[in-house]
């Protein structure tokens, strides 16, 4: 049952009780008359007593009686009606407030459920945070942790001849260096050598495929031919020093046509013929023309003579390049290109034209390409060798701590 339902009730029943009240009010009126009649002294004269007691008196006392009642009863009626009505506006305003009051409540209760997503959600991402600092924290110290215990390891469990091991680790490294940036076959065949020395020290039946890797490492790099890169350098280079002293050869024209003499005849009628020789001998005594068939090689300027010796160094040292570089085509046509230009330009006659011809064309058929080894098996494995007996002595120095 509500409050309005309860406050109506209220209303009802003070109105039931104040109509009760009218009757019983007209009886205590009634009731007190009586009395003050009995109590009136007996000293009164017989005639008041006498009139008193008449109906008239009886009739207009009963009228005041009713009077008083109905009055009453209007009061009491205006009184309970007023109650209700005053009643009534008191529960408008206070359900008015209250319903002020529950939306209040309302956007008040928002609002902390809004505070309190915002905090729940800042607290989420802060603990977020934290947590992912922390195992950024933990993963390093475990890092730390197990450099620390391979560090101890490889201090406490070191038997005497792992460092032989160790050396030897070192030199294949060196060795596939040697080999892949510098392309140093000799030097790494060495230092492979000196690796299965050390190996073969150590005298440990269980290193019997390493020691088989590194053998066949050694059988391939030995099969790589070797190419004298220095000495061909040193060639090019003094072949670039001679080209300023080849001599340059000399014009070649072809040879001229014979010509025939034409004698003046003792005819008269070849008068015409005979007037045309003697005009000819008479002219070639000034100017003679010669006719000649065939491709002329003119000689070259100076600035050409300059130019044609710069161009044959610039190929001499692309040459010199392509060979530590190992482009065997760009070597190869270099060297064709410097042979033709000689050739074409200088005087083949010359002992020393002939010398430098034949030093190209023999530099040009040497090959400079080498195919190595992709990879040295060795080194893979003898790392693996070196890891395993590291972790088994931390697992041993670990289980010995922990006992």
């Amino acid at each position: 049952m509500t409050s309005k339902d309860n406050d109506q009730k209220n209303n009802d029943k003070n109105l039931a009780d104040n109509n009760a009240s009218a009757p019983l009010a007209e009886k205590d009126l009634a009731k007190k008359e009586t009395e003050s009649k009995k109590t009136e002294p007996e000293t009164v004269e017989p005639k008041k007593q006498t009139d008193l007691n008449k109906p008239e008196l009886k009739e207009k006392h009963g009228k005041r009686g009713v009077k008083l009642g109905t009055v009453a009863i209007i009061l009491s009626i205006v009184f309970g009606g007023g109650l209700t009505y005053k009643l009534l506006e008191q529960q408008s305003e206070y359900q008015a407030q209250i319903a002020q009051l529950q939306s209040q409540l309302k956007q008040t209760q928002a609002s902390i459920t809004q505070e309190l997503s915002q905090v729940k959600k800042e607290t989420i991402e802060k603990a977020t945070t934290a947590t992912h600092k922390a195992e950024v924290v933990l993963g390093q110290q475990q890092k730390s942790i197990e450099s620390l215990q391979l560090a101890v390891a490889d201090v406490k469990g070191r038997r005497p001849n792992d460092w032989l091991l160790a050396e030897a680790d070192y030199l294949v490294k060196l060795a596939g260096r040697k080999l892949f940036l510098e392309h140093d076959v000799e030097s790494a065949t060495q230092l492979m050598e000196s690796a299965d020395q050390r190996i073969a020290a150590l005298n440990d039946p269980s290193l019997v495929s390493l020691r088989k890797a590194m053998a066949n490492d050694i059988t391939k790099l030995r099969t790589v031919p070797l190419i004298d890169r220095d000495g061909l350098v040193l060639r090019l280079t003094a072949l670039q020093q001679q080209v300023d002293k080849l001599p340059l050869a000399n014009a070649l024209l072809p040879e001229a046509a014979a010509i025939e003499k034409k004698e003046v005849s003792e005819d008269i009628a070849n008068w015409q013929d005979n007037l045309m020789t003697s005009l000819k001998d008479f002219s070639e005594n000034f100017i003679t023309f010669r006719t000649r068939d065939g491709n002329v090689i003119p000689l070259l300027s100076p600035q050409q003579h300059f130019y044609l010796k710069e161009n044959i160094k610039a190929k001499l040292e692309t040459a010199i390049k392509a060979v530590y570089q190992e482009q065997s085509e760009i070597y190869t046509t270099s060297l064709e290109t410097a042979d033709k230009w000689a050739m074409a330009f200088f005087n083949q006659d010359d002992n020393s034209v002939k010398e430098f011809n034949k030093a190209l064309g023999q530099l040009s058929k040497k090959d400079i390409d080498v195919e190595y080894p992709s990879k040295l098996e060795s080194q893979n494995q003898l790392s693996d060798v070196i890891r395993e007996r590291l972790r088994r002595e931390v697992t041993t120095m670990t289980g010995t701590e922990d006992k």
